[in-house]
């Protein structure tokens, strides 16, 4: 006999592990988790090597090897100015999902509402909940999936106290701008929120062809910049930044994320995270030491790579007939897939392994309403020819209800 806590009641397993497994049982191609099919650079891999052969193999201090805090307060500096006192404003988590999960732990008490962006990651569903806390979506809705001021506003109540951002956005691959940040900036500032912020795909945005609905020829000719939200003004001391080497080094497997922030927001992260994992990876922190300081142009060459990955991807989704929304960031594309005569994405993306061959990603895991019961996600993240494979098989299945 099992039984479930209250809660976990209501929480599905999360939909990458239903997806991932059906693409292993039925042999299709995987472009639905977010995982890339190469490994990142071979010095970090190396230097993780040579952490392990010289012993660096037992646990690592709590809130991280000195060696990678200084590391990500160098990071913060040489790329968006911002500077860090390493051992009082950087915690080490195990990757992104354990830094969302401590930051909520640590600082939300049961009652309080967290203002979220929809969709949404789907392990912020499941922390809200765990936390007794009560989420109040602001939807970023098709075909452009920008942010509605308005909306924004409306979701304050007198008790919120969080906004969770997450920008470049997964699953809609936006890029919030400064003056879309300046609107969360605003709300924020005139309701004493703290912001809690996901910024795992910092790096990865792109330089043109992003935000364009593909039927109208797509993109609109920008320069897609990360802005992290705590460089505004006022917004530093209200701020708690996570992040993680995993996207931007092709090293998700590793689990080496952070939390920076002041001190008050980064001490309640590690008050929770002592007891969730309290360390992980000794050797694979000074080796993502080295990735950051030695090896910080690369970050920028994969984004480049996933750029031309993204078009080949978004180019052939479009000419087999699917309306594509070509992303400003991130790993990820959405088709609304309304034209094929589906009850909903989830739907046809059971139905599509066995159609086709391939896996993708339904959204309506990732919204409350059902502004994403059409829309699918595919992840650009893979090699060339697996791409053009999926697309090929696609291409030959009837994809029609």
């Amino acid at each position: 006999m099992t039984h479930l806590a209250q809660r976990l009641d209501g929480i599905p397993p999360t939909i990458f592990t239903t997806m991932s497994a059906l693409a292993l049982r039925t042999g299709a191609v995987n472009l639905g988790q977010g995982f890339p099919d190469t490994d990142g650079p071979a010095s970090v891999v190396e230097a993780a090597g040579r952490a392990m052969r010289s012993g660096a193999n037992q646990y690592a201090p709590g809130p991280g090897v000195p060696a990678l805090r200084q590391a990500i307060a160098r990071h913060q500096q040489r790329h968006y100015g911002i500077e860090l006192d390493p051992d009082r404003q950087v915690v080490v988590t195990t990757g992104c999902t354990e830094g969302v999960a401590a930051a909520l732990l640590g600082l939300v008490d049961p009652g309080d509402e967290i203002v979220v962006l929809e969709p949404y990651y789907d392990s912020y569903v499941a922390m809200i909940q765990m936390c007794g806390a009560v989420r109040r979506p602001v939807t970023l809705r098709a075909p452009d999936f920008r942010l509605d001021a308005d909306e924004l506003r409306a979701a304050v109540t007198p008790r919120t106290r969080f906004v969770l951002l997450n920008s470049p956005h997964n699953p809609t691959g936006t890029v919030l701008t400064r003056a879309e940040l300046q609107q969360v900036a605003d709300v924020a500032i005139a309701h004493d929120l703290i912001v809690i912020t996901d910024e795992v795909y910092e790096h990865l945005t792109f330089s043109d062809g992003g935000g364009g609905d593909d039927r109208d020829n797509g993109g609109d000719g920008a320069v897609h910049e990360h802005v992290p939200i705590s460089t505004l003004p006022g917004m530093f001391e209200r701020t708690l930044t996570l992040s993680s080497a995993g996207k931007s080094y092709s090293l998700t497997g590793w689990k080496v994320g952070w939390a920076t922030g002041p001190p008050e927001l980064v001490s309640a992260v590690l008050a929770a995270k002592q007891w969730l994992t309290f360390t992980s990876g000794a050797p694979l922190q000074p080796a993502i030491a080295a990735a950051l300081d030695d090896e910080p142009d690369w970050p920028r060459a994969l984004a480049r790579d996933l750029q031309a990955r993204r078009d080949l991807l978004c180019d052939g989704l479009a000419g087999i007939g699917l309306d594509v929304r070509r992303p400003e960031g991130t790993y990820f594309a959405l088709t609304d897939i309304s034209s094929l005569g589906w009850k909903d994405g989830m739907e046809f993306c059971l139905a599509l392994p066995e159609r086709a061959g391939v896996v993708a990603i339904p959204t309506q895991p990732f919204h409350d309403g059902h502004d994403g019961d059409q829309l699918v996600r595919w992840a650009f993240c893979k090699e060339g020819g697996v791409i053009e494979e999926a697309l090929k098989r696609l291409g030959s299945a009837d994809l029609r209800a």
